[in-house]
Formats: structure tokens, sequence, C-alpha cells
């Protein structure tokens, strides 16, 4: 049997606005790395800590047995950390298939798990954005 066969991966993905991560899981030793950073170093502040929020809510003995590789594109910090997160948080849940981290993120955040579907609305004719028309002057 080859070693590929062994080893248990899991694929998982989260999106926000036009930022898309997609998380690899397999065991480890609990390295985090987003776009081949570790999350220790990774800046922003906030949106490092936003990113954390469902590593703390399951515990360390949960995701210190595992690797995480995230590659996340598109959007901007923020949208990209709120991909990563539910990313992360569906991975974790496909992992442990818990009913109860379930609940608990879900009590926490939805987000973690559903995702936001809200997105930007398409520019129209007559104006410069979305909504916003050119003023007209009579004179």
């Amino acid at each position: 049997m080859s070693r590929a066969s062994k080893t248990k991966v899991l694929l998982t993905s989260g999106k926000r606005k036009t930022a898309i991560a997609r998380a690899t899981v397999r065991a480890g030793k609990g390295r985090v790395r987003i776009n081949n950073v570790p999350i220790e170093i990774l800046e922003p502040k906030i949106s490092r800590e936003m990113i954390l929020e469902p590593l703390r809510h399951a515990g360390d003995e949960v995701w210190n047995q595992l690797d995480i590789d995230i590659k996340v594109s598109g959007g901007g910090y923020m949208g990209q950390a709120e991909a990563t997160r539910t990313a992360i948080a569906r991975a974790l849940l496909k992992w442990t298939k818990s009913a109860h981290l379930r609940r608990v993120f879900s009590v926490y955040d939805r987000t973690l798990i559903a995702g936001d579907p809200r997105r930007r609305e398409s520019k129209k004719f007559g104006g410069p954005g979305a909504r916003a028309r050119d003023q007209k002057s009579y004179r």
C-alpha cells in the first residue's frame, strides 16, 4: 500500500464577497499556514485574531493534532480573513464530525459554517456606481 493512500486529507473552502479560501487539512502537529505564512506572524493583527476564532472555540485538543494549509485569494484582507475562518471551521467540523462543535460554532457566529451570501451590486449605466446617478443641470 502506498504512503499517499494511508494519510487522511480533507479539502474545504470558504467564501466572502470575492475572497475564496481553500483549506487542506491533514494529521500533524498543529501548524496553521495561510499562503505559506505561519498564522503566528500573519499581519494585520485584527485579521489574525479573526482567523483564530474557530480554533479557539474548538479547543487545543482538536486542532493541535492537525496541520492546516490555506490558500486564499481575491478580495481585501478582511474578506480573506472571513473566508479563511469559514474554511477552517468547516474543516474542523468535517474532521471531527462533532455535533457539539457544530452547535458551538453556530451559537457563536453562524457565518463560521453557513457563509454570508451578500455580494456587490453591479454597476449600471448613467452614473458612477450601482445606484448613484450623474447630476443634471437645466441651465
